[in-house]
């Protein structure tokens, strides 16, 4: 079981920019940030290999957001720039079977609110 702890979410307004964070606590071969906002189904929107870097963004945030690694630290970023009221969520961490289109989370992270408002 890998450990994982988010942090870095906040309130933030329309167009303003946040990075959060996701520290394991042991190796993984890919990882991945979900969301959920309220009412709706959890859904990947940004992951990455643990073999070759490889990275895959769903349309929504292609663009915008940026998923990287620091293996030193196992910790993965998501560095998230022009936010929309529509990006508010509860943003979650995941160990992937495989990066492309975020698929197979094994592990989870506890979640962290990012709220995008005015």
């Amino acid at each position: 079981q890998v450990q994982l702890v988010e942090s870095g979410g906040g309130l933030v307004q329309p167009g303003g920019s946040l990075r959060l964070s996701c520290a394991a606590s042991s190796d993984y071969d890919a990882i991945g940030w979900f969301r959920q906002a309220p009412g709706k189904e959890r859904e990947g929107i940004a992951c990455i290999s643990a073999v070759d870097e490889s990275t895959y963004y769903r349309k929504s945030v292609e663009g915008r957001f940026t998923i990287s690694r620091d293996t030193v630290t196992k910790t993965m970023y998501l560095e998230m720039n022009n936010l929309k009221p529509e990006d508010t969520a509860i943003y979650y961490c995941a160990t992937l079977l495989s990066y492309y289109f975020c698929v197979g989370p094994r592990n989870w992270g506890q979640g962290t609110q990012v709220t995008v408002s005015s």
